[in-house]
């Protein structure tokens, strides 16, 4: 009995022993596989690449056009190669945007891969603010910002453009923008993010990572404010963000800081960027707000879904699982984003995504050209003034406020790249109010000019060939096969075609 427990226990510690020489020499937990590592302050994407080879090859993919008829509203670069003119598309808006660079040369963006190709493509008069018009197109702008301080916001266009190492001038946005090169954890890159999102309370330090695969998009996916001296020199740029929260950053907000108003705005610095000509007005600008739109109270927002979820889905590449880096509209890859959580087909789908695009097209068309109404209406009473005629104070002083709330509703609107779907219910809201604002507008001012003896049709010539043709260096002019009109046909009976004056722009001399 003896015997057999003393062996038994020479089989028992054997085999201890036997597993405790194999746990000790099992293989270590898989990890990455590393290529290579990345210096800090490294911006050239292929240095990235090496160490990430599969993400920097769908980024190169930019380069590439989509598909041709994907989209209805948002053709961009597709594989037509059209360059779309949103002035043609939109006319109101060349006559909003007469005076400034935007009303001489406007088009569908290309894509990542040209954000600095199109700005050296453009008419020149895009340009006009200086190399602070390269903040958010390279990569480049925040080691010149730190190099040159306020001299950076001042300088030419392009003498700031010439101090970027020659092979790197046509480069767009890059890894180092969003990535940590040590963690390739996400974070902010630019400075008037870094700024500008202490506004609302949020440090970026702090973020988690799913807000980031927001928010490292919103560092250029957002409107910003070009302060500009007396002199009209650019002097600094920051998200128009004051008095705003995560989550709620409101069109009202953002007019309160464009108006400068207590509370809201803290610069020495005005907020007018250029002079409206058809009204003589000094007015700022709202650039591509994807992020406060997005942000403002969307379902998908408050889903908990994020910018990348969509516009950077998770694909397969061999065995290996990464974020698409080849960024687009989920319309130019057939809905594959939208079915990681959707279960409804893709063409389902797409129609979902164009109903809301159409409804918010009718009320882009609607708002737009009633605004254009009431910016004709004040070319009237300045013409009136000249002539000696008495122009009641108040109204005009109404009027003019009314209008300007109408003008950057339309502004924002037009500008913001979804054209609604972004936030649809928050897009029927503001077109909604700017149609209110304008209509009103033009309501006291036909008051005014009667009472001064001015009599007025009921409807406005617009004048549209003044404005759409002819534009610019190249000259460019309207193309009226890219024109949108409204898909359920009430713009007509609001801003009849022969009022228009596109006519005329179709066959420029």
């Amino acid at each position: 009995m003896k015997r057999s427990m003393v062996l038994v226990g020479v089989v028992v510690a054997s085999f201890l022993g036997a597993l405790s020489f194999s746990l000790s020499c099992a293989p270590p937990k898989p990890e990455p596989v590393k290529t290579g590592t990345i210096p800090d302050g490294e911006i050239n994407p292929a240095v990235w690449g090496q160490v990430y080879p599969l993400e920097y090859d769908r980024w190169k993919m930019t380069k590439d056009p989509k598909p041709a008829g994907m989209s209805k509203y948002k053709r961009g670069y597709d594989t037509d190669k059209v360059i779309y003119d949103k002035l043609s598309q939109f006319p109101y808006l060349a006559l909003l945007y007469h005076g400034w660079g935007f009303g001489i040369e406007y088009n569908e963006p290309r894509g990542h891969w040209y954000m600095v190709i199109d700005q050296l493509e453009i008419d020149p008069s895009r340009l006009g603010a200086g190399g602070v018009c390269l903040s958010c197109k390279t990569p480049y702008a925040v080691p010149l910002e730190k190099q040159l301080g306020p001299e950076y916001f001042k300088m030419k266009y392009i003498d700031a453009h010439a101090l970027i190492p020659q092979e790197f001038q046509e480069l767009g946005v890059a890894c180092i923008e969003c990535h940590d090169n040590r963690t390739m954890g996400l974070r902010l890159y630019h400075p008037a993010a870094l700024k500008s999102f202490r506004f609302i309370g949020q440090d970026p330090e702090k973020m988690t990572r799913q807000e980031l695969r927001s928010a490292v998009c919103g560092q250029c996916h957002v409107t910003y404010i070009i302060p500009r001296d007396q002199d009209m020199k650019s002097m600094d740029l920051f998200f128009p963000w004051q008095g705003s929260k995560p989550g709620d950053i409101s069109i009202e907000n953002i007019i309160r800081v464009i108006k400068k108003e207590p509370g809201y705005y803290q610069s020495e610095w005005g907020t007018g960027e250029w002079v409206q000509k058809v009204t003589g007005f000094k007015v700022a600008f709202i650039r591509h707000p994807e992020y406060e739109f997005y942000t403002k109270n969307s379902v998908h927002y408050q889903a908990g879904v994020a910018c990348a979820d969509c516009h950077m889905p998770y694909i397969r590449v061999g065995a290996n699982k990464i974020s698409d880096h080849d960024v687009t509209s989920p319309l130019k890859t057939n809905m594959r984003a939208c079915q990681q959580c959707h279960t409804e087909s893709a063409q389902w789908l797409k129609d979902r995504v164009l109903a809301h695009q159409d409804r918010t097209v009718s009320l882009m068309l609607r708002s737009g050209y009633a605004t254009a109404v009431a910016a004709k209406l004040f070319e009237k009473v300045h013409a009136a003034q000249k002539e000696g005629k008495p122009i009641d104070p108040q109204l005009y002083e109404q009027a003019k406020d009314l209008y300007l709330e109408a003008l950057y509703r339309v502004i924002y609107i037009n500008a913001e790249n979804s054209v609604g779907f972004h936030n649809p219910s928050e897009a029927g809201r503001i077109l909604g109010d700017a149609l209110a604002f304008a209509g009103r507008s033009e309501a006291l001012l036909r008051q005014a000019l009667a009472q001064a003896g001015v009599a007025l049709p009921a409807v406005i010539d617009l004048e549209l060939h003044k404005y759409l043709n002819n534009r610019g260096k190249k000259p460019l002019n309207y193309k009226p096969e890219q024109l949108f009109t409204d898909p359920y046909g009430n713009q007509e009976k609001l801003t009849p075609t022969p009022s228009l004056g596109i006519t005329a722009a179709a066959a420029p001399k």
